[in-house]
């Protein structure tokens, strides 16, 4: 398993639900944690899955609702 980080300005539980939602649709993903206080998701997933692929749909959300996001460092 690989594990993807990504900084993502989540304000409520309702941003979080969406996050664990458009990533758990992903084949490959098996965890997503979502802290919304330190705005931290952490993606455990096989290496079939690209963090391009992740972050290209986090940043489709990330248009629609107005909320950052970003590989973290």
């Amino acid at each position: 398993m690989t594990e993807t980080r990504f900084d993502v300005g989540m304000t409520c539980d309702g941003c979080a639900n969406a996050v664990k939602r458009i990533l758990g649709k992903i084949d490959g993903v098996t965890n997503i944690d979502t802290n919304v206080e330190e705005k931290k998701v952490v993606v455990e997933h096989s290496d079939s899955v690209s963090k391009e692929v992740m972050l290209e749909k986090l940043l489709k959300w990330s248009q629609a609702s107005g909320k950052s996001v970003a590989l973290a460092a």
